[in-house]
């Protein structure tokens, strides 16, 4: 165990849950839009939002 209390577990929880639905959401975006510039965009906000979702992750 952690040594985290079970609420803010629940936090980290719904904050990696969020962040990976974003993931999928932004890159459903980059694969239907035709500008490459907002293909990159969301692409790259789709790998920062996996990251992020990693990095809550491995602080357990």
């Amino acid at each position: 165990m952690t040594g985290l209390k079970q609420s803010e577990l629940n936090w980290i929880r719904e904050s990696v849950s969020g962040h990976m639905v974003s993931s999928c959401k932004l890159s459903d975006y980059a694969n239907q839009v035709q500008d490459p510039q907002l293909q990159q965009m969301f692409s790259k906000s789709s790998k920062d939002a996996k990251k992020a979702a990693q990095d809550l992750i491995k602080m357990l």
